[in-house]
């Protein structure tokens, strides 16, 4: 924790809806290397091991630092079974814990915040993409889940923060998008939150086999190794 200080505290659900907004999806780290291509099919909801994404704040210059996101691979969180996607950049870096399939969608367990030492959990796990067959425009999907963060410290897990979020998507559209990163046929994907007294939306562009091309919280992708 910084300057040593020990949490004593719930925080507020405003800081941990603005959270979970920057979570979906990534220390000021930069790879040390070019990333490698990857080469063969890739599924509906890109999940395939070695996977990388680049992204940039809309207005960025090109060669401004950029947030990296990749799929790393299988892992176990809370007892389930999962795919590691980590994100990291800009003094961030963050590792989500998903199944993900084109027959059952792409549900979100929870994450770990490698800088501030916290877990998030969501129970139920929080849907984020349906099944493949159903995304079609005017599809709403959503639910509600019990987020609880917690302090992962060398003494003990220590609450953060618990809270019950109501969550919604919505396909609006399907329509042509430009990004740095090209053309593209997208899925334009509504999403809304709201807990307690506090809400927020955001709008999402998502593309089969590629992946978002603009995240929920307004990234854009520049770069992709497949």
């Amino acid at each position: 924790m910084m300057g040593g200080m020990r949490p004593n505290r719930v925080w507020p659900f405003a800081w941990l809806l603005a959270l979970l907004l920057a979570a979906c999806a990534p220390s000021a780290t930069t790879p040390k290397a070019a990333v490698a291509r990857v080469e063969g099919p890739v599924s509906f909801y890109p999940r395939e091991t070695g996977l990388h994404w680049q992204y940039l704040r809309p207005g960025d210059p090109f060669d401004a630092p950029a947030y990296h996101l990749e799929a790393a691979g299988p892992a176990a969180f809370l007892g389930y079974s999962a795919t590691q996607f980590r994100f990291f950049g800009r003094g961030q870096e963050r590792v989500y814990y998903r199944e993900v399939s084109d027959q059952a969608g792409q549900k979100l367990y929870g994450f770990e915040e490698k800088i501030t030492l916290s877990q998030v959990s969501f129970d139920p796990p929080f849907l984020e993409y349906p099944p493949a067959s159903l995304l079609a425009v005017g599809y709403r999907w959503g639910g509600k889940t019990r987020v609880k963060s917690v302090f992962t410290l060398p003494e003990g897990r220590i609450k953060q923060a618990e809270l019950t979020l109501d969550y919604g998507f919505e396909v609006v559209a399907r329509r042509t998008v430009e990004v740095p990163a090209g053309r593209f046929d997208a899925f334009v994907i509504r999403y809304t939150a709201k807990g307690g007294d506090e809400g927020l939306a955001a709008e999402i562009w998502f593309v089969p086999h590629v992946g978002e091309v603009r995240t929920r919280e307004g990234l854009v992708l520049v770069k992709k190794n497949f």
